[in-house]
Parts: structure tokens; sequence; C-alpha cells
């Protein structure tokens, strides 16, 4: 296994009862970059449809995790206010998510009511709707929860492990890492998030063509008047911004998709900027200081869905890459088909297809 974020320390923790799996990461800590800076929600209003089925078939996972996991969600709801000229968008976000979870409406009232920072009335919201059932995860506790998983079962987690060679020989694949390490298996799962192509590049696979885009993060305080702990995460209904509560502060993204190629993103000042800006728009805050920010990578194919599958022109190299941002929420169902692929275990998403996730589908 190469990448050891969350979508290869999950996928490592499905195989675990099948395989001796070892975990390569390029970096002295599992999670370091897309995984350890998202927001670490599960919503419904991230993705196309079969991205919603994923989550919704990983909902069982978090709300009640298995052993060793400990409590990995609280509920935060989610509104999502509209403008008087966004209204028609709020009515069909409202149907694509109709089948997936239960919404109630708000008028101006209500939007005050549930977040009583929002601007309402006359150019600002008018009419919202609020997603109750959605969760706060917690991103290190189930990364964590995964890696205690794969080395009870004898397997191992590497780190610093960044691949200098993969080839194929005999039967199996041969990975070695710049410090020299060699390990040879059967089955090669390519997790490398942002570097996934790079990594099959290395392998003479033919690429899927990701493109990781950077998104922004930024944190700042709240006046002493606002009950931070009582927002709800909002979202507008356009891909424009989103802020919620965050350990006392209000954490806030343009929600920007900056083409960028893979590399350990860092913000910059323009879209901190933006989104600062567009908090000021939106609500009656006031950004007077960052107090942090940060900037991930958020990886797609170009249809927007997850690449899970075996490389139609390599024998035993397996794709898992592009969640784009959906990573954390969809990990346990995801995890579950890669077990469903490699160790033959019944399929377990109704709704999605192995084809539709194939990398097959880009030949």
């Amino acid at each position: 296994m190469i990448g050891g974020g969350v979508a290869g320390l999950s996928a490592a923790a499905a195989l675990s009862p099948h395989a001796k799996v070892i975990v390569l990461e390029a970096e002295d800590q599992v999670g370091f970059h897309s995984s350890g800076r998202s927001a670490a929600l599960l919503h419904y209003a991230l993705g196309n449809p079969p991205v919603r089925r994923l989550t919704q078939a990983s909902r069982t996972f978090f709300e009640t995790p298995p052993e060793g996991f400990g409590e990995l969600s609280s509920r935060l709801p989610i509104l999502t206010p509209a403008r008087a000229d966004e209204l028609e968008g709020l009515e069909s976000l409202a149907g694509d998510l109709s089948p997936f979870t239960k919404i109630d409406w708000l008028d101006d009232q209500g939007l005050r009511r549930e977040c009583p920072v929002l601007k309402i009335g006359s150019g600002a919201a008018v009419r919202g709707f609020i997603d109750r059932t959605a969760l706060k995860l917690d991103g290190h506790a189930l990364l964590q929860g995964y890696a205690r998983i794969v080395r009870a079962a004898g397997g191992e987690i590497r780190g610093s492990a960044r691949i200098a060679s993969i080839a194929r020989a005999g039967g199996n694949w041969r990975v070695e890492t710049q410090r020299g390490e060699a390990f040879e298996a059967p089955v090669l799962i390519n997790a490398g998030g942002a570097w996934a192509d790079g990594v099959a590049g290395l392998a003479h696979v033919r690429p899927v063509e990701l493109q990781p885009m950077r998104r922004t993060i930024i944190v700042f305080d709240a006046p002493a008047d606002v009950d931070v702990r009582a927002l709800p995460f909002t979202k507008t209904v356009k891909d424009e911004v989103y802020f919620g509560p965050e350990a006392g502060r209000i954490f806030a993204s343009p929600m920007d998709e900056i083409p960028t190629d893979p590399c350990d993103a860092q913000p910059e000042e323009y879209e901190m900027a933006l989104a600062a800006h567009r908090i000021e728009e939106r609500t009656v805050l006031k950004v007077r200081r960052i107090e942090h920010r940060w900037a991930g990578l958020r990886t797609f194919a170009s249809d927007r869905l997850p690449v899970v599958g075996f490389a139609p022109d390599a024998e035993g190299f397996f794709w898992l890459a592009g969640q784009g941002g959906s990573g954390l929420q969809t990990a346990p169902a995801v995890a579950a088909i890669v077990e469903s692929l490699i160790a033959g275990t019944s399929w377990p998403v109704p709704g999605v297809s192995a084809e539709e996730l194939s990398p097959a589908r880009f030949r």
C-alpha cells in the first residue's frame, strides 16, 4: 500500500484479515496532507449521487464505531441559506439531497434563530434549509483506529518511506524507497492521493489524469457575545463560502479550487482575503485578525468520482484515488469496496457499481 492517508489506512485495515499489509507513507506521520487538513464533516451536500451513496453507506460506522475507535462523530447541523436570487438553486439542491437525508425548511425568522450571525432580509438571506443529521468527524481518531487494526493484525506502517522505484517481476510488485528499503507483494495499492498519477508513472502504468485542487481555510475569533458552540456549519448554495465552529473560534473557506501540482499546500494571501471578504458579505461578523490558516489538496478525476479498482493495463496494480474532498466521510464504504474487489467479499454498497469507479472507465 502506497499512501498513509485515510484511504490507504482504511483499505489496509479492511484487508488485514486476509493478508499482511505494509503501508508506505512518504511523510513521517500518517494523514499529513489531505486527510489531516479536512473540514472533517459527514454531509450530503458534497459530491454527486455516487459519492452521496458512499457517504450514506459509511454513516453507521461513524455513529456506532467498531471497538477500538472510540467516539468518531458528533452532531453538527448544516445550514444552507439563500438570497432571493439563489432560491431556484436552493430548491434544486434540496431535490438532490432529499433521497439521502431529511431537511427542514426555514424562513427568515428560522434562519435568524439557527444562525444569529447571518445577514437576513433584503439583499441577504431570505430562506434556507437545515440538515440536522450531519456529523462532525474526528479525523485523527479515525486514522489512529485504522492504524491500530493494521498493526494488531501483524501489518506495518512505515513513515518517511518515499518511493524511489517500482517494478513488476516474477508475479510481484517490487517497491524500493529512497532509504534503500525494498518490499514485494502480488498486489500494489496506489493510495497516493495527489501523487497517485506519479506513483503510476513510476510503475509504468497509464495515469488517470488526476487534478489536485488547493482549498484554503482561515480561523478567526467571534465577538464575545456570539456563542460559537451553538452555530451550525453554514454553506452557501453555490460554492462561495462555508463557515462553522472550530475550537471556540470560527473557521471559514472561500471554497476555492485552485489547480496545482502535488505539493505541501500552503494558503495564499488572495484566498485568505477572499474568505474574509465573503464572510463579511454574508454575515455580521468582522474578520479583524486571522488567528490560524491552512490549505489542503482535494484531488479529482475528470468525472469527480473516486477511482477504485485494478488497472486495466497492469496486473495487480490497484487504484485507490480521486476522493476529491470526500475521503474521510466515505472511507468506511470505500474500504469495504476495496476488500470486495481484492479479497472477494460481497459487494457492500447498493446503488454504486464497480464499473463506475473502475479506472478502466478512462480507457
